[in-house]
């Protein structure tokens, strides 16, 4: 016995006997205002009498009284007996037919938007057992050469736009890099052309090359490369292997922003969306317009949040990308400068109480730059430089802006 629908169908029981006790309650037991209107006019003679019994009022006021009481009971009687051959009691065939249309038509009504909404069939599960069906999903998911193989097999390995000279020129390169596997910028060159003709079987295979050439010297955007070739290559999906990559990356960098996301988006496929929520939201908050995973997280990640219950708002975009600094150097010097203030007030107002990456500070201080406010520029990589020192990589990218602003020392 499926027992789900033995409880839809008492729940919908029960609230049909709710509504259909509404719709015959006012017909079937409640009392005609008119016959109220009778034992209040029946009172009245009674006090009448006992009133002129007592000598209150004279013989001719009272019959007086009882005549005009007498008139208003003949009225009162006569809408009595109206509303009770008019009405539909509670055995009526009106109430009975309207209160059946009501009760199937919330019945099939509920079916239909459960169907549309819900899962029929979908056995209950526990949070435990959740986890556990989301753990065995990720230990026995395809492979990546089925998961390959799955690919649709008439899709072409190249686009169709593609200048046929450049591929004959991929196609020599492949040639070359045959006869010299050991060459690691030839397999780098192969990687990065086979990827860009759309061949990503190929080109995470040379991507592999590239990882095994540089043995100990490989980095974290190596390995995170890899996956997101892997994952190109199985038509957006996470293999195991293309796991086996990220976690390689994020042990080397665990801010390295693509192996993030990708991580994220393997433990969204298994099942875990709360795993992936809380790595997206960290990335999120991390990335700015420049960072190609930004895009993709703001545009999913509200869908995430949802499955994974959590009430959750878009952060506002951390500061001005190059896309719109090169925007605002097309415009007339007014309109131009405008727009960049108000991105950098408030790039510099989170800066100053939320702090930010070394990718923020660079922005608003080419931002400070393109506005001519060297001054401000000047301070902001002054105070750059005491928030990132001994950080050499995020130094290197700070002083890059402080150069092109004009402040560097």
């Amino acid at each position: 016995m499926n027992w789900f629908w033995v409880a839809v169908a008492v729940m919908l029981a029960a609230v049909a006997g709710v509504i259909l006790r509404a719709m015959l309650r006012g017909r079937g037991e409640g009392v005609p205002a008119a016959a109220y209107d009778l034992q209040v006019y029946r009172d009245q003679l009674r006090e009448i009498d006992r009133d002129l019994a007592r000598g209150l009022i004279a013989p001719a006021d009272a019959e007086r009284t009882r005549t005009e009481i007498s008139r208003r009971m003949l009225d009162a009687d006569r809408a009595l007996q109206a509303a009770t051959k008019g009405g539909t009691g509670a055995g009526g065939p009106g109430v009975w037919v309207l209160a059946l249309a009501l009760l199937l038509a919330l019945a099939a009504g509920s079916v239909l938007v459960y169907r549309d909404l819900g899962a029929p069939g979908y056995p209950d599960l526990p949070l435990a057992e959740r986890i556990a069906a989301a753990e065995t999903a990720r230990a026995t998911r395809p492979r990546q050469a089925e998961a390959e193989a799955d690919m649709r097999p008439d899709l072409p390995a190249a686009p169709a736009a593609a200048d046929p000279r450049y591929l004959d020129l991929v196609a020599q390169l492949r040639a070359k890099v045959a006869e010299h596997p050991t060459d690691l910028q030839g397999q780098e060159l192969l990687a990065r052309n086979e990827a860009a003709i759309g061949n990503y079987a190929a080109a995470h295979a040379a991507q592999a090359q590239v990882i095994g050439l540089k043995g100990d010297m490989a980095t974290a955007a190596d390995f995170a490369q890899l996956a997101e070739l892997m994952v190109a290559a199985a038509g957006g999906y996470v293999s195991p292997e293309a796991e086996t990559a990220l976690t390689e990356a994020l042990r080397r960098d665990p801010k390295n922003g693509l192996a993030r996301y990708y991580s994220g988006l393997m433990f969204a496929q298994v099942g875990r969306p709360d795993h992936a929520f809380r790595l997206w939201r960290a990335l999120l908050e991390d990335s700015g317009p420049d960072d190609p995973w930004e895009a993709p997280l703001r545009a999913q990640i509200l869908d995430l949040a949802m499955r994974a219950g959590v009430q959750y708002e878009l952060p506002a975009p951390r500061g001005p990308s190059s896309a719109d600094m090169e925007a605002a150097a097309d415009m007339d010097p007014e309109a131009r400068a405008q727009m960049i203030r108000g991105m950098v007030d408030s790039l510099n107002s989170r800066l100053a109480t939320d702090g930010g990456t070394a990718e923020d500070w660079a922005r608003l201080i080419r931002a400070y730059g393109v506005l001519g406010e060297t001054e401000a520029a000047r301070a902001i990589w002054a105070e750059a430089a005491g928030v990132f020192a001994g950080r050499e990589a995020d130094m290197a990218q700070i002083r890059a802006a402080a150069e092109a602003a004009g402040v560097a020392e």
